[in-house]
């Protein structure tokens, strides 16, 4: 069986560039994405863009549109986010040969620098920004991020699908369990409010450039508690990461309240995202690019590792949360 995307070619792209009314010069290059195919297409006279492919069958065109129209109520506000493209019509959802695809602005940048703490404030800022609209209404047609669907839907697609060796899989089936037993404690203590997220807030998708941060690709935008968007930021040993997120908090309260019960949910949402990208890759295998760009992935040594790090994260879970006054 053919994988939908080999019939994605270059010249499929550019068909599908100039039928939006922009003439392409014919250069096309592929950006670093593997759940979407992502593109910049230079175009005759003006400044490229970068064309979105999306996967077939992952989202509605209900989600996708809602995704948009979120980034483009972010924009209204002034908040640096990059939110697509709209033909003459309105629409920013396109189609062309059974592919549904969009168009963004190029935007410049590099990863913002997370031990500069005039940086952190500044990424809170925009945080308490986004989520201060985010709050003001849910998602009606995306998911939530919760234990479900990022937990228990990836543990139980492993075990059924036969990615894990024989010698390992008592042990992840025991220690899987585990894990998601105690991050459903510790979900339960914390009443959160769901709110709009960016969902993926990885400092891969912020893009720094004259002391402003611009965040992109929200193809993972979906409901789910505010510390989801911060606490990837973070890193090192706990006396560095406590600093970082009161910096963080400190912009970050400037615009929108936040609920400090939420860091107990921090190292419950990285096993919640360890898990999910696991099963991530084992959902995506069959198409042709992952076996090529993650070859390292289902091997007898990526299970033991992938093993050894749940450990890891089942004694963090019992660890106590980040402290911020």
């Amino acid at each position: 069986m053919t994988h939908p995307y080999e019939q994605l070619t270059p010249d499929l792209v550019l068909d599908a560039i100039e039928r939006t009314g922009l003439l392409s010069d014919a250069r096309i290059l592929a950006l670093n994405s593997y759940e979407n195919r992502v593109y910049q297409v230079g175009i005759e006279g003006g400044s490229p863009v970068i064309a979105k492919f999306y996967r077939p069958g992952r989202w509605s065109d209900a989600q996708i549109i809602e995704e948009h129209q979120f980034t483009a109520a972010l924009k209204e506000l002034e908040i640096s986010v990059v939110p697509p493209l709209a033909d003459a019509a309105g629409n920013t959802l396109r189609e062309y040969q059974g592919f549904r695809f969009a168009l963004y602005p190029r935007q410049g940048g590099h990863s913002p620098n997370l031990d500069d703490f005039d940086a952190l404030l500044s990424l809170g800022r925009t945080l308490g920004r986004m989520h201060a609209l985010g709050q003001a209404r849910a998602f009606e047609h995306r998911p939530a991020l919760d234990i479900q669907t990022f937990g228990r839907d990836s543990y139980d697609f492993l075990l059924a699908n036969d990615f894990i060796p024989a010698s390992l899989r008592e042990s992840y089936r025991t220690l899987g369990a585990d894990v998601l037993a105690r991050c459903e404690t510790l979900f339960k203590r914390v009443a959160y409010t769901p709110i709009r997220l960016h969902g993926d807030c990885h400092p891969g998708n912020i893009l720094w450039r004259d002391d402003v941060p611009h965040f992109v690709d929200f193809d993972d935008a979906r409901m789910g508690p505010a510390i989801q968007d911060l606490w990837m930021l973070l890193s090192g040993e706990r006396e560095q990461q406590t600093a970082q997120m009161s910096e963080i908090l400190e912009g970050y309260r400037e615009f929108c309240d936040f609920d400090l019960a939420e860091l107990a949910l921090i190292e419950a949402l990285r096993s919640l995202r360890i898990m999910h990208y696991s099963a991530w890759l084992a959902r995506r295998w069959t198409d042709p690019a992952f076996p090529h760009h993650f070859p390292w992935f289902n091997t007898e040594r990526y299970w033991g590792e992938h093993i050894l790090e749940l450990r890891e994260q089942l004694a963090m879970l019992n660890e106590p949360p980040l402290v911020i006054y």
